[in-house]
């Protein structure tokens, strides 16, 4: 189980996410420290009071706007997931490819400070008890998003291939 730390409404672009003025910073060690920068979650990111998993509740359309890899790469970064009733095609991609942990569940209800759990097939909402069904990924996407992000997946598969070596 872990918390909502930050709830969303729709249409939440990849500048909200990750400003255009930080975009000099690239790397994916440094892309961190400007997730939600102009949200009040960003200081406690950076002051380490918001644990790994912990949980960002969206509504549709995460991830809109620009194609910038980086607005994952910073979420990525702290470990966050994100439970969006939809997701921009080019995020969503980018989140996949880069291990970015992330459930489409349309119908969820849930509120900053609220306890989820993610199963396979639903998001448990522990403190109002009540549950959501989400839409699966297809198995390949949700294989390389398993292994950590098409890298991984990838170095996986060639050691398979090459009998572990």
């Amino acid at each position: 189980m872990a918390k909502v730390v930050l709830l969303l409404g729709d249409d939440i672009s990849t500048d909200h996410i990750y400003p255009g003025r930080f975009m000099a910073t690239v790397l994916p060690s440094e892309t961190p420290k400007y997730a939600f920068a102009d949200y009040p979650l960003n200081e406690k990111l950076n002051a380490g009071q918001i644990p790994p998993d912990s949980i960002v509740v969206a509504g549709e359309n995460f991830g809109c706007g620009s194609s910038r890899e980086q607005a994952v790469s910073a979420l990525k970064g702290w470990g966050l997931v994100v439970i969006a009733k939809s997701f921009a095609r080019i995020f969503l991609h980018n989140a996949i490819n880069l291990g970015l942990r992330v459930v489409i569940c349309p119908q969820l209800e849930a509120a900053e400070g609220d306890e989820l759990e993610v199963t396979e097939k639903e998001v448990i909402n522990h403190t109002s008890g009540k549950r959501f069904p989400i839409v699966p990924l297809p198995a390949a996407r949700q294989a390389i998003l398993d292994a950590g992000g098409l890298i991984a997946y990838t170095r996986k598969r060639l050691l398979e291939e090459r009998g572990g070596y």
